[in-house]
C-alpha cells in the first residue's frame, strides 16, 4: 500500500504561496481604503479578482493540466505567480493593484486545483481524503500566514512588503519544482489527441453529466457563503471589535488553526464521523463561529468563532474536494479545476454582495444569513457524498 507521496511537500509550498496571496489582503482592505481614499467595500475590489480571474482560468488550466502534465503547468504557474506578486507590490494606483491582484488570481489559478487532481491520479481513493488533508496542512498554513503577515505589514513596513515577500517564496517554489521532479512530471505527462482546444472543449461536454453539476453547484454556494463572509472577518474583527489590523490578522489565525485541527486528525474525524457526518457537523460548526463573530463583542469569542468556522468549513470541504477528484476519474484535471472554478465564482459574487452590506453596516445580518444557509446547505448535501468506489 502506498504511504508517501513523492513531491507532496513541493506542491505543499506552492500551495501554502497561493494560499497566502489570496487570504493576505483580507487585512489590508482598511488601510488600502485610507490610502487610496475610497470605502472599505470599494477596496474589497483587490479580492474580488483575484477571485474571479482565478475562477475563469480554470476553464484554461484544467485541460491544460490534462494534456501536457499537471506539474509542469503547476511549476510554470508558481513562477508567473512571481512576477506578478513583484508588479502587485509597485502598483502605484488603485486600478493597477486591481489589475495586478487579478493577473495573480489567474496565475495562481494552476497551482491548488491541479495539485489535487495530480494526487487524485497518484494516490487510491481510501487514502486520498488522507493525502489530500496532508496537503490542506500547506494551503491552511498558508492562508494563516497570509493574514498574519499582511495584518502585520499594514502597521509595520507597509503592506507591499507583503507582495514582495510572496514573490520570493513562489519563486522559490517554482525552481524547487522544476529541478527536484523532472522524473516525476515526465511520468505524469499524458499523451492526448486533437487539439488543446478540442480538449478545452471537451472540458465543457463535463457538465452533461448529473453528477458533475450537482457537486459544482453546491461548491458554488458554499464559495460564497463561507469565502465570501471570510474576506470581511478582519474588517469585522477592526470595526467590530475595535482590534488593530495586526491583532484582527492574528486573530484570524485561529481560523487556520481550525483548518490544521482538521487536516492532522482527518483519518480520525474521518473514522469517527464518516463523509456524511463531517458535512453536517462541518456545516453547523461555520455556522455557530459566524454567529459569534456577528454578534459578540468579546475579542475571546470573536476568536472561538474564527477557530469553531475554519474547524468547521475545512470538514466540510474536504469532503466536497474527494468527491470533485471522484466526479470523472479519466478527465481528473479538468474536473477538479472546474471545481475551483466554481468555488471562487461563488466566492467573488459572495464578496460582491457581502461589499454592499459593509459599507451600510449590515455585516452582522450578512454574517446571519450566511450562517443559516451553511446549516441548509449540510442538510442538503449531506444525503448526497458518495462513499468509496467498489472499484478502488
Amino acid at each position: 500500500m502506498k504511504t508517501h507521496t513523492p513531491g507532496l511537500w513541493l506542491i505543499g509550498l506552492a500551495g501554502f504561496s497561493s494560499m497566502a496571496s489570496m487570504r493576505v489582503c483580507d487585512p489590508m482592505l482598511v488601510s488600502m481604503a485610507a490610502e487610496f481614499q475610497i470605502s472599505v467595500g470599494d477596496a474589497s475590489r483587490v479580492i474580488s479578482a483575484f477571485a474571479v480571474a482565478y475562477g475563469l482560468m480554470q476553464l484554461f488550466y484544467g485541460p491544460l493540466g490534462d494534456r501536457v502534465g499537471k506539474l509542469k503547468v503547476i511549476t510554470s504557474a508558481a513562477l508567473a505567480c512571481g512576477v506578478f506578486s513583484t508588479i502587485t507590490a509597485l502598483a502605484p494606483s488603485f486600478d493597477l493593484l486591481v489589475l495586478s491582484r487579478a493577473a495573480m488570481g489567474a496565475a495562481a489559478a494552476g497551482i491548488i486545483p491541479l495539485s489535487l487532481a495530480w494526487l487524485g491520479d497518484q494516490v487510491p481513493y481510501d487514502q486520498r481524503q488522507e493525502t489530500l488533508a496532508k496537503l490542506m496542512s500547506a494551503t491552511v498554513t498558508g492562508m494563516m500566514a497570509g493574514q498574519w503577515f499582511g495584518g502585520l505589514a499594514v502597521e509595520t513596513l507597509g503592506w507591499r512588503s507583503a507582495f514582495g515577500l510572496l514573490s520570493a517564496l513562489f519563486l522559490t517554489a517554482s525552481s524547487l519544482l522544476y529541478f527536484k521532479t523532472t522524473a516525476l512530471r515526465q511520468a505524469a505527462m499524458l499523451t492526448t489527441e486533437g487539439s488543446y482546444w478540442q480538449a478545452a472543449l471537451g472540458s465543457l461536454k463535463l457538465l452533461t453529466i448529473p453528477r458533475v453539476r450537482w457537486v459544482l453547484c453546491v461548491t458554488a454556494i458554499e464559495g460564497a457563503l463561507a469565502f465570501g463572509t471570510l474576506a470581511f472577518v478582519p474588517s469585522q474583527l477592526v470595526q467590530h471589535m475595535g482590534l488593530s489590523a495586526s491583532v484582527a490578522g492574528g486573530l484570524m489565525a485561529l481560523y487556520g488553526i481550525g483548518g490544521l485541527a482538521y487536516s492532522q486528525q482527518a483519518k480520525r474525524w474521518l473514522g469517527w464521523l464518516g463523509e456524511r457526518g463531517l458535512v453536517v457537523v462541518g456545516s453547523s460548526l461555520v455556522a455557530l463561529g459566524l454567529l459569534l463573530l456577528a454578534w459578540t463583542h468579546h475579542i475571546v469569542l470573536g476568536g472561538t468563532g474564527c477557530l469553531l468556522a475554519g474547524l468547521g468549513f475545512y470538514m466540510m470541504h474536504n469532503t466536497l474536494q474527494t468527491q470533485a477528484t471522484q466526479m470523472v476519474p479519466e478527465a481528473r484535471g479538468s474536473a477538479v479545476t472546474l471545481f475551483a472554478c466554481m468555488l471562487f465564482f461563488g466566492q467573488s459574487t459572495g464578496v460582491l454582495v457581502a461589499a454592499q452590506s459593509v459599507d451600510r453596516g449590515w455585516m452582522d445580518w450578512t454574517f446571519t444569513l450566511a450562517a443559516a444557509g451553511m446549516v441548509v446547505l449540510g442538510q442538503v448535501v449531506s444525503p448526497r457524498v458518495k462513499p468509496k468506489p467498489r472499484n478502488e
